[in-house]
């Protein structure tokens, strides 16, 4: 019922509200509640999920992926130091947290900028979203940091594998750490794919169509991210690549969902004049 409400809020808006850049960015947002509710949802019931969850496949992957060792390990004993967090960590972690604004500034840069690719911006980078989500529903996957606190890296040697975004939150934000935690840490066993790598690649493509220099901001974050969600213990390397193949199915696959989308946007723009002449 809540997913239901949720998802039919957008339409509902598009219907009851003529076009207007209020009602373009309200149903991005009303869009964003919807993820929201399909993201956390499975982690209501937390014992349950666990008992889904999986832990060793992208473990292996990554074994594979960093010639024997898996890259978050390799990379955090390689330049990290138990106990503090360097500044080029904590660049990283900022980089992790700016994430949460990012693919919305996307589209909204679109939106100011190249108002006539709006539509289609939003519906790819809402689109990685959305699709992401039901990964979560079918194949909940644990991050680096749940499987070192269960014990699967205990053999791998040492140090242990880190959370540093938690080890800096705690020392940035003081006594807020944990209310804001609460907020954004909805459902912790979402690894795979990254959606924080496939919407920020989607936004790197949105910007590049809007002009080069935005482009190229929209690549060096996407890279930079990519190497935080690893280095901190947030993602493996293979749910960047499932994040990566997601951004690109959407992309590739879109002229061929543009007629379906127009017939949509169609039905939409009747039922808008239907309620308006009533």
């Amino acid at each position: 019922m809540v997913l239901a409400s949720a998802s039919l809020a957008p339409p509902a808006l598009a219907v009851a509200m003529r076009r207007s850049r209020f009602r373009d960015l309200a149903m991005c947002s009303l869009n964003m509640w919807a993820y929201l509710a399909a993201y956390e949802l499975p982690h209501d019931n937390a014992e349950r999920l666990e008992a889904r969850v999986r832990i060793d496949y992208p473990i292996a992957a990554d074994t594979v992926l960093g010639l024997g060792v898996p890259p978050t390990l390799r990379l955090q004993r390689c330049f990290s130091h138990p106990g503090s967090i360097n500044r080029f960590e904590r660049v990283l972690v900022m980089c992790h947290w700016a994430w949460f604004m990012v693919p919305h500034a996307s589209v909204l840069y679109v939106r100011l900028r190249r108002p006539e690719r709006f539509t289609s911006a939003a519906a790819r980078m809402y689109a990685v979203f959305d699709l992401g989500a039901s990964f979560y529903w079918a194949i909940p996957t644990a991050p680096p940091w749940y499987a070192a606190r269960e014990g699967r890296f205990a053999a791998a040697g040492s140090p242990a594998l880190r959370r540093m975004m938690i080890e800096y939150g705690e020392e940035f934000w003081g006594d807020r750490w944990a209310a804001l935690y609460d907020v954004l840490g909805g459902n912790p066993l979402a690894a795979m794919p990254s959606l924080h790598f496939a919407t920020s690649l989607m936004g790197a493509h949105l910007l590049s169509e809007a002009g080069p220099v935005a482009g190229a901001v929209g690549w060096s974050y996407a890279a930079v991210l990519g190497l935080a969600l690893v280095y901190l213990g947030e993602h493996y390397a293979i749910d960047l690549v499932g994040g990566a193949a997601l951004a690109e199915t959407v992309r590739v696959a879109t002229p061929a969902a543009a007629p379906l989308a127009r017939r949509l946007a169609a039905a939409l723009i009747g039922l808008e004049h239907l309620a308006a002449s009533g």
